[in-house]
């Protein structure tokens, strides 16, 4: 089984584009022979699997809470539909047997204030899970937020790299001490890991599609001029990742959102064949005892 977050549908992108990601996603799990598992909270009860009806009524985004892991119980309470962050979905998987987790890119270390840090990197240093992303997001500060992982003690292995990708691009300069060439590699070192008793995350991070990239020159331009607009706009806390991702979007003339699609699929299709190997490694725990 995969786990997918499903606040990238009812809140990181733009309908239809959300439908089509959705779409994508679960279509590149399903046909390397892994299950989809969306994580919610649905009408007040927190799931792994979305029916159809369910899945509509997030990509529609009417009423749908964005919910990190401390907002899982409010959405409980109320009876409310809520789709989880990367920090939600991870705090349930905590609870669950599924161990392999796809999603676009782990929030993390902000530029402007560097105090404001992403409730990812602390769900990653205690869930004992595999995350398969495109590197951080790009509007972060990524030479800070690998130093917030390491500082956790979460293991970063780069798939066919040996550089931190940065999301829509691939190129950070920022170098992995672990690359791996091979999903069997993957399930072996979650199989050790879990043998240690350690409680972080193995983060499995492979550059976006290259046909898909967009060139960092043109997205720290954006990021530039989108800063300065927030600053001046009073733009603060969660509203800052949408208002950048919105403006770098715009400025690149929607290459961003093909990106993302792109490696959000590519992800998906990755943890799936890590999960399948994780079948074949019959030394790696699928449950924490």
């Amino acid at each position: 089984m995969v786990a997918l977050e499903s606040s990238v549908f009812a809140q990181g992108l733009p309908i239809p584009t959300n439908a089509d990601a959705a779409r994508r996603m679960i279509g590149a799990i399903e046909r390397v022979g892994a299950v989809p598992a969306i994580s919610a909270v649905s009408a007040g009860k927190a799931v792994f699997g979305l029916n159809d009806d369910e899945l509509a009524r997030f990509l529609a985004r009417d009423g749908v809470l964005k919910v990190s892991a401390r907002d899982i119980p409010v959405a409980m309470l109320q009876g409310r539909d809520g789709a989880t962050t990367v920090a939600g979905a991870l705090s349930l998987m905590a609870l669950s047997p599924i161990r392999v987790f796809a999603t676009g890119g782990i929030g993390g270390v902000h530029r402007e204030p560097q105090f404001d840090e992403s409730a990812d990197l602390a769900e990653l240093s205690r869930t004992p899970v595999i995350v398969v992303c495109a590197g951080a997001k790009s509007i972060l500060d990524l030479h800070a937020t690998m130093e917030r992982l390491e500082s956790f003690g979460v293991v970063v292995v780069g798939y066919r790299t040996r550089e931190m990708p940065g999301f829509f691009f691939a190129d950070t300069g920022i170098p992995l001490a672990t690359s791996v060439v091979s999903v069997d590699e993957i399930a072996q070192l979650y199989a050790l890991q879990c043998s240690l008793g350690r409680q972080q995350a193995i983060v499995v991070m492979q550059p976006p599609p290259a046909e898909h990239a967009v060139r960092k020159a043109s997205i720290e331009r954006a990021l530039d001029t989108a800063l300065d607009d927030a600053k001046r706009h009073g733009v603060r806390g969660g509203a800052v990742t949408p208002y950048l991702l919105t403006a770098v979007e715009r400025a690149t003339e929607g290459r961003t959102l093909a990106a993302n699609v792109a490696l959000l699929e590519a992800n998906a299709a990755l943890a799936a064949e890590i999960a399948v190997a994780c079948t074949r490694v019959s030394a790696a725990p699928l449950a924490r005892s």
